[in-house]
């Protein structure tokens, strides 16, 4: 009781509760977006959120893994979801079928990660997760979000097919202030300001628009919101979209392991078996409440390593004491109808820059993997794929079996799958390149420096061919 009375454990709440609300806030406004729905269901829905995100961080920190480490909705879930929205609308299959089949893939999802934390398969599964599949999750994870965070800064909606959309030049102008602010402060600014530029970028961009453009149309005011289960669609059966989504529920638990193994070194252990056990039940259970009142499911967030480290604080009671002033925040329904007036574009952008740091965590893994000319395809087949198919239009895949569409077309899956195949069904360290191939590389490859520092050649065989080569330099 004595850690409360202290002010920097106050403090150091405050800050989870931003941290926590910058990552949260703009995901079911824009999930609101893409399923056509009202006001007062985005708002309803932005409340929900805020709530359980505050009691799964609790629930986590009390009796689950047990570290601060911040349970909310999973991006990975968040960007198959718009992407099938998408692809939804242009293939004419109605939203509520979407919203429905969504639900039950996810409630079947969540019983199987139940049983894997109850079974204890989750180390083992761990070992699957290999660096390049890791590496390949995190590129592809980054691009397929930057994507649709690029057509909320255009202006362009979620659920629009691109040959009829088209982009809002001044929405575009100011989202690209936005973004440009963010990065400058994320750069040049102190450290302790800097860990605030998700709040500033939010808050700064939104009073921009206000003044700019002006208040976005189409939301009003309810005195009395009236909660229903399933809000997304009434749970159906479609099998392609079901099981694309309990694939994503799979893949899904990359996000537990990069989140505990990440922390291994902070906390100076490993994560044990009964850690990852209730981690997974945990998050399972979450999932289940997901699918009924139609959030986006959950998982323990990678990014909080990077928050850990620029705090310096481990400690689980700030932690604790952010999720409960999170949960209150969903409680009060003012709170949730003011930040549902933020403007789509204004989120979009600042969540464009705070994703961008995903290329630093993909570069990261690959770093543990030593590439050469005949490995190389375990990690360029899945990036290529999957980058090609997210760049085709949906309609591109309408020929396939309706079974096969909503994965198949869906580029960051595909990329894992690939990805998991590739790494863990061949052998690469056994193949290495023949000596005749290696013996074959570029001989002549001329690097020059300036001329004070001398002019250097590399690559160039033989000491007699390099003073040629230096003596013939002002033919270039």
């Amino acid at each position: 009781m004595k850690e409360l009375t202290k002010s920097d454990v106050w403090i150091s709440g405050l800050q989870w509760l931003f941290f926590i609300f910058s990552n949260i806030v703009v995901i079911p406004i824009t999930v609101g977006a893409a399923f056509h729905l009202p006001s007062e269901r985005v708002v309803l829905l932005l409340q929900l959120s805020f709530i359980v995100t505050g009691i799964a961080c609790l629930l986590q920190a009390l009796f689950g893994h047990g570290r601060p480490i911040m349970e909310g909705q999973s991006g990975l879930w968040w960007g198959v979801i718009l992407t099938l929205a998408t692809t939804a609308a242009a293939q004419g299959m109605p939203l509520t079928e979407l919203g429905g089949s969504l639900a039950v893939g996810i409630l079947l999802s969540s019983l199987i990660t139940i049983l894997i934390g109850l079974v204890g398969l989750g180390p083992k599964l761990a070992t699957l997760f290999k660096p390049t599949v890791m590496g390949v999750f995190m590129f592809l994870f980054g691009c397929q979000l930057i994507l649709i965070f690029m057509k909320g800064m255009l202006g362009i909606p979620f659920e629009s097919d691109a040959a009829q959309a088209n982009i809002q030049v001044p929405i575009a102008l100011l989202s690209i202030v936005i973004a440009t602010f963010v990065i400058f402060i994320s750069v040049k600014a102190p450290t302790h300001i800097r860990k605030y530029s998700l709040l500033i970028g939010i808050f700064i961009g939104w009073g921009m628009y206000e003044v700019m453009i002006g208040t976005p149309t189409g939301l009003s005011t309810t005195s009395q919101l009236e909660f229903t289960l399933f809000p997304l669609g009434r749970p159906t059966w479609n099998t392609g979209i079901i099981v694309t989504v309990i694939v994503t529920g799979l893949l899904n638990m990359s996000n537990t392991f990069g989140a505990l193994k990440g922390t291994d070194s902070m906390f100076q252990k490993q994560t044990n078996d009964k850690e990852y056990r209730n981690s997974f039940v945990l998050t399972g259970l979450i999932n289940t409440c997901a699918a009924c009142i139609g959030i986006v499911p959950y998982a323990p967030y990678v990014s909080s390593i990077g928050f850990l480290k620029q705090t310096n604080d481990v400690r689980r009671l700030p932690f604790i004491i952010g999720g409960v002033m999170f949960f209150i925040m969903g409680c009060i329904p003012t709170i949730g109808y003011f930040f549902s007036l933020m403007p789509l574009s204004v989120g979009s952008a600042v969540l464009f820059v705070a994703y961008l740091q995903l290329f630093n965590a993909a570069s990261d893994f690959f770093k543990q993997v030593e590439f050469n000319t005949v490995n190389v395809y375990r990690t360029a087949i899945p990036l290529f794929v999957g980058i090609v198919i997210m760049t085709m239009p949906p309609v591109y895949f309408e020929s396939l079996p309706k079974l096969m569409q909503p994965l198949i077309s869906n580029g960051l899956l595909v990329g894992i799958i690939l990805a998991l195949l590739l790494e863990n069904l061949i052998s690469w360290d056994a193949y290495q390149p023949s000596k005749g191939h290696a013996s074959n590389k570029v001989q002549y490859h001329h690097v020059f420096l300036s001329h004070e520092s001398h002019e250097t050649l590399v690559g160039v065989k033989g000491k007699e061919e390099m003073n040629n080569a230096l003596n013939d330099k002002n033919s270039y």
